[in-house]
């Protein structure tokens, strides 16, 4: 059969000849005023920029030089809860060793908290309506920082920090040597708890008391890298962070009658748990069911928290880029066993108030957690740390390592929905450490197209639609898309771009273009590579062209620098000679700037019914395209992108039919 076929098909060519000139060029001529693809603005050379000094490869990888700044830091904080208002006090000891190449005469810390001082610049540039990383009128808001002292080589001097909105320069005394050198920073400060803080942490009343989630909650060190030095984009809102990795040793003192959840480990669980609840957890620890550590009967209980005064709990994390923590008298605890790839266990965790318990609601939070862990970490790296714990309280969805902040009345689907993706962001950025304040797609993009797989395999697929394809949203999004997702977070006018238009897009590179085991396999390559490193995007680009063996470049630059859209069209049919047994001529037309490649679906009058794939490249002369289909009746209908995998801004020229 497919010798015959192609018999067919020479014997077609040779037959046609200049005819099929005369056609297609016609055919240009016809379209050429509703076209607006230029072929060699999407396949020109592209050239992705690159650092000095090898420490970045042509490949995609981190180059032989690669370096990168490390921040340890120790922590004690106290959480001062009174009638007035709630707020942490504490001291950070950071460790800072700059593996750099050169001297650094200053350094510069992050003060987030500062967000919520009512001068800000994220104040200044909140929208009149307000938005969802807005201050919320909080008027106390902001660091208050008490002493700042270095020590260096022995010698420990005061600094007087130079404090500008939410960055904080301490310039040395002598400068910090480099490749290796280790410097001392010690700050003492305090800060009122908002009420809501910018959809990241804050504080929300319930009927056994407050939850206070807390992020952002010490002074920590800016990213000094290869390619900006020193990263100083002030916090706004909506842009997120951009950390070095390093070891947490960290206290929370809180009032003797609250249950404190934190990222990392507990180190004295003997001296702040009781022996009942000590006994369940450590069940737990075996179970692939949730065990209650504290019912909902026993919050608020005397003996639940039988110390008086206040507590010190105390946590550690290890080879991680933040951590945040939440406190209240209203926590209900639950928890299971993780099982992992390699055999490891760990545990996930969740606290809710009783508002938030039952099983179409946070009852089932601890289940999310700990299959979204296990999925992803089959699927993409297995999740390096030993806890991660669910907190319902004011946040909508918010990530840090080990730890989630998920809003308190979602239920089923919705709830399901932000675990896994938030605790899905302990991949993107928190293991694959990308700069978010400056490229969110990087995270938010990547977080949501893996939340599809996560979705699709939980509970065989409990809360899975394949009909929600992102394709359609994204294509009535790019009719309206006024920036490029290059642009900083706080630039940009429709952020959801961010999520859906780059898990649309790896989604086609999937689906489309380069098959699933190509894809995966290019995929995993970058995650292995810069797991626990800052990649850029253009570590990204390379990393996908050089393991999938495809030149990529004609998508990155269009999807990710441009506002491009995509419309592909059916122009017509013409039989050879007038005879569909002789074979059909079918012009398509790229009339948009984007190109992508074509899935067109045939169906004949006999019945047959084909679907054909046409690389990209039938695009790179120019916008239109004819090829030789061998029918063997008159064709009755076509059909483009019949699943609707890729963004068509206009679906009704997809779709030609015989009359």
């Amino acid at each position: 059969m497919l010798k015959n076929r192609l018999l067919k098909i020479n014997s077609l060519l040779y037959a046609l000849g200049l005819f099929l000139i005369t056609i297609v060029t016609a055919s240009a001529q016809t379209t050429t005023d509703t076209i607006k693809y230029d072929h060699n603005e999407v396949f020109g050379p592209i050239v992705w920029p690159t650092t000095t000094g090898d420490t970045r490869s042509a490949s995609g990888q981190p180059g032989q030089h690669y370096w990168q700044n490390r921040a340890d830091y120790l922590i004690k904080a106290s959480l001062n809860e009174t009638d007035q208002d709630t707020t942490i006090t504490g001291e950070v000891v950071i460790n800072y060793t700059n593996n750099s190449p050169d001297n650094l005469d200053y350094l510069w810390l992050q003060l987030d908290q500062n967000l919520f001082k009512p001068d800000s610049r994220g104040a200044a540039t909140t929208p009149i309506g307000g938005d969802r990383f807005d201050v919320k009128g909080f008027n106390r808001g902001g660091y208050h920082i008490a002493s700042v002292s270095v020590t260096y080589k022995g010698q420990t001097y005061n600094v007087d920090p130079v404090i500008t909105d939410a960055r904080m320069q301490v310039r040395l005394n002598t400068p910090m040597g480099a490749k290796g050198e280790k410097i001392q920073v010690k700050v003492n400060y305090s800060f009122s708890i908002p009420f809501y803080g910018a959809d990241r942490m804050g504080r929300k009343k319930f009927k056994q008391g407050y939850v206070y989630e807390l992020a952002q909650w010490y002074p920590r060190m800016c990213v000094y890298d290869d390619v900006e030095g020193w990263n100083t984009l002030p916090y706004m809102g909506l842009g997120e962070f951009y950390c070095d990795y390093g070891d947490y040793d960290y206290y929370i003192t809180a009032p003797a009658n609250m249950t404190v959840a934190g990222s990392g480990d507990l180190q004295n669980g003997s001296q702040v748990l009781t022996a009942t609840q000590q006994s369940r957890l450590a069940a737990a620890r075996e179970s692939d069911k949730t065990v209650m550590i504290i019912n909902p009967d026993e919050v608020g209980q005397d003996a639940t928290h039988p110390f008086k005064g206040t507590l010190t709990w105390h946590f550690k994390m290890q080879n991680t880029r933040d951590v945040s923590w939440a406190a209240s008298t209203a926590f209900i605890w639950d928890a299971a066993r993780v099982n992992l790839p390699s055999g490891r266990k760990c545990i996930a965790m969740s606290t809710y108030p009783i508002e938030s318990s039952g099983n179409d609601s946070w009852g089932r939070s601890t289940e999310y957690l700990k299959y979204s862990i296990e999925i992803y970490s089959g699927k993409y790296f297995e999740y390096p740390w030993n806890s991660a714990t669910s907190v319902s309280g004011v946040a909508l969805g918010m990530e840090y390592p080990g730890i989630i902040f998920c809003l308190s009345n979602l239920k089923n689907g919705q709830l399901w929905n932000d675990i896994t993706h938030e605790i899905g962001h302990n991949w993107f950025p928190m293991i694959v450490g990308s700069n978010e304040r400056k490229y969110m797609w990087m995270d938010e993009g990547f977080n949501t197209f893996i939340n599809e797989y996560s979705t699709e395999k939980f509970n065989n697929g409990e809360y899975f639609n394949a009909k929600n394809r992102p394709a359609n949203q994204i294509a009535a999004m790019m009719k309206r898309e006024k920036d490029p997702l290059m642009v900083a977070p706080e630039a940009q006018n429709e952020y959801g771009q961010y999520y859906v238009k780059t898990s649309c897009g790896l989604d086609i590179l999937r689906n489309v273009v380069l098959g699933p085991d190509r894809f995966d396999y290019a995929f995993h390559e970058y995650v292995k590579h810069w797991a626990f490193k800052h990649p850029l995007p253009y570590d990204f680009f390379r990393a996908m062209n050089d393991a999938s063996g495809e030149d990529l470049n004609w998508f990155f630059q269009p999807w990710f620098f441009t506002t491009w859209k995509l419309d592909q069209a059916i122009q017509g049919v013409k039989y050879v000679k007038d005879n569909a047994a002789n074979g059909a001529l079918i012009t398509l037309v790229n009339k948009e700037k984007l190109a992508m490649p074509v899935t067109l679906k045939v169906t004949q009058a006999n019945g047959k019914t084909e679907t054909i794939n046409l690389p990209v490249n039938i695009w790179q002369r120019g916008g239109t395209w004819t090829f030789i289909y061998p029918s063997t009746s008159e064709i009755t209908a076509l059909e483009l992108d019949p699943d609707h995998q890729l963004p068509d801004i206009d679906r009704k020229n997809n779709v030609w039919n015989g009359k």
